[in-house]
């Protein structure tokens, strides 16, 4: 037994009908344009995950300068409170 019931055999005779069908140029034209696009995929998925991490070291910085700035305003707004006094 082969791959989900089909022998070897079965195999084969699907493949040479699919030659013909075809022909070896036009099938080897289909892999290497299959390959080509299954590299780029990968390539794509690699570019993104540095773009995430960028984006997240970005958000956590924006993230820290507006609690500095809220810090600051409560300093200033202390300062004016304690001038008062």
């Amino acid at each position: 037994m082969g791959f989900g019931g089909i022998s070897i055999w079965q195999l084969l005779i699907i493949l040479a009908i699919v030659i013909m069908i075809f022909g070896t140029k036009r099938l080897k034209n289909i892999g290497s344009d299959l390959g080509g696009a299954l590299k780029g995929f990968k390539q794509s998925l690699n570019e993104e995950e540095p773009e995430k991490e960028t984006d997240e070291t970005t958000s956590i910085q924006a993230q820290t300068s507006a609690t500095d700035t809220d810090t600051d305003s409560t300093k200033n707004a202390e300062t004016v409170e304690s001038k008062k006094d």
